[in-house]
């Protein structure tokens, strides 16, 4: 779902209330505006193939919903706790964290002129839970018992446990508000007709390959909120690859770009703003983005714990870092990455720096015949294929290992197929939901997780998860260590690196700055075009 300095604790004050101060086929949405004009125009790589709020959960997808969907709360540039944005107010009712109440502000209204109530609240989250697409976010309001619908401009919130966590999950794309009228009860609605009621509105999605290639926004005139745009018209538009992003960056097409460039080009640009080349600016920053080695526990290979210690202790994410990202990356050594409370360096701790006599001895302990043959799979990388040749090099160095580099460069048959179990090992990133480190526990390693690697471990997912998810204090999370300490251990997936900001713009675009932090959200309204420097 994706940053710097936001990096946040949940506070117990926070929590309990929170009070408001190729050839495409282009499909018309909602009428009004077009990519022409002023429209600032922004590429990434962080391709997505469903907008729909109850079937979207990736990178690319909220992109587009956090600027066009409002949620009862919201995360702005920079905070450290949720804030009203649809809502006026929200409280727990008790200590328990068991009853969560919303009042509404008053006189919402979608994009299309229909008013957003409290049962368009109630509607979203039952349709979300109802559809359960296994790529969308339902997992996040797993812990929503019911909606409770008081009014036009009340919501209640009954849970099934304690959930203290639940504002900042409202406050994701995941508690995105859909309008009841449009979007049907029991299945997705297509690109083509989202409706919401955030800052934009959706004036135009092209597609190619049947997934989205470029979506054209305008100012929403119904919207009310706190966001205060400096554009009326943006458009984002996807890139299969980094070149093909920097050659669209060079030749004017877009205006920015986010972190998908290949690194050695934006550090190269970086360099040239330093001695005053060029027209491209860098917003730099710390994020809470992710990538991590998933194993298939239920092959016959990457299933055996042996196997997946001993690549862990093989693996060097210094050179990663070094000789394949550029220094754009820095290692990650937990499921939980560095600035999230509760993070420690369990990997670390356990492996060491690299070491062949080691992870050999883990292979001889297990009786594992070596070299361990083993696939590792990939389809979107800034670096290509460079990122798991390098870890294959490092694996085959031992002697231990012989492995096999492949590439799904379809990214929905790429999911589709991890689903499936039809990989040993893949790599896949993450880009936080919320600034929690439940937000990299639950989605990630219980019961199989978004990436469905079949692993689960009884003390995670039945004693640890909910007893730290009752914590309305946020610093308190001893369990989120004893968590990281069992996952560094069993090796279900493997921490590769964490993610720097690093957003590339023309000298006259600005606001970058004031979106890039920890939250997430990169705010389209924002952005606006200045004079050339």
């Amino acid at each position: 779902m994706t940053m710097p300095n936001r990096l946040a604790v949940l506070s117990c004050a926070a929590l309990v209330a929170t009070t408001a101060a190729g050839c495409a086929s282009v499909e018309k949405v909602a009428g009004g505006g077009d990519s022409g004009g002023g429209a600032i125009t922004m590429g990434t790589t962080n391709v997505t193939s469903v907008l729909d709020p109850a079937g979207a959960y990736d990178a690319g997808s909220w992109l587009v919903l956090n600027n066009t969907f409002q949620s009862l709360l919201r995360f702005p540039a920079g905070a450290t706790v949720p804030q009203p944005d649809a809502a006026q107010s929200c409280e727990f009712t008790g200590a328990d964290t068991m009853t969560y109440h919303c009042t509404l502000r008053s006189g919402l209204k979608f994009s299309n002129g229909h008013p957003l109530t409290a049962a368009d609240v109630a509607y979203s989250v039952d349709r979300m839970k109802k559809i359960n697409d296994p790529s969308g976010p339902s997992s996040l309001l797993a812990t929503i018992k019911s909606v409770e619908a008081k009014g036009d401009a009340e919501v209640l919130f009954h849970l099934s446990a304690p959930d203290a966590v639940l504002p900042a999950k409202l406050a994701s794309a995941a508690g995105a508000i859909v309008d009841h009228q449009v979007f049907p009860a029991d299945k997705l609605l297509d690109n083509s007709k989202l409706i919401g009621s955030g800052p934009y509105k959706i004036d135009s999605v092209e597609t190619a390959n049947n997934a989205p290639s470029k979506v054209t926004l305008s100012a929403n005139g119904e919207y009310k909120g706190e966001a205060q745009l400096q554009n009326s018209k943006f458009v984002l538009r996807y890139f299969d690859k980094p070149d093909a992003l920097k050659a669209a960056l060079d030749g004017g097409e877009i205006d920015l770009a986010d972190n998908s460039l290949e690194p050695t080009a934006a550090t190269q640009i970086k360099a040239d703003q330093l001695t005053g080349k060029g027209d491209l600016k860098v917003a730099e920053g710390e994020t809470g983005e992710t990538r991590y080695l998933v194993f298939n526990t239920k092959d016959a290979t990457a299933g055996n714990q042996a196997v997946r210690q001993a690549a862990a202790q093989l693996l060097d994410r210094k050179a990663l870092a070094r000789d394949v990202y550029a220094n754009t990356v820095q290692p990650l050594y937990s499921v939980v990455p560095a600035g999230i409370t509760g993070h420690n360096t369990a990997f670390f701790d356990k492996y060491g720096e690299p070491d062949a006599a080691k992870a050999k001895k883990i292979l001889n302990n297990a009786h594992v015949t070596t070299p361990v043959k083993l696939d590792l799979t990939w389809s979107r990388a800034r670096v290509g294929a460079a990122e798991l040749e390098l870890v294959k090099k490092q694996l085959e160095a031992s002697g231990l290992f012989q492995v096999t580099v492949e590439q799904q460069p379809d990214w929905k048959k790429y999911q589709a197929e991890w689903k499936a179990g039809s990989y040993q090992a893949y790599t896949v990133g993450w880009t936080p939901d919320y600034a929690d480190p439940d937000d990299y526990i639950s989605p990630l390693v219980v019961e199989g997780g978004a990436y469905h690697n079949s692993w689960d471990d009884p003390k995670i997912s039945g004693k640890l998860v909910p007893d730290s998810i009752k914590l309305t204090d946020r610093t308190a999370g001893g369990a989120y260590g004893q968590i990281q300490n069992i996952v560094a251990d069993a090796v279900p997936l493997l921490p590769l690196f964490q993610n720097k900001a690093f957003y590339v713009s023309k000298t006259n675009i600005t606001g970058v700055d004031a979106t890039v932090d920890n939250t997430g959200v990169f705010r389209f309204w924002e952005i606006g075009r200045g004079k050339k420097a």
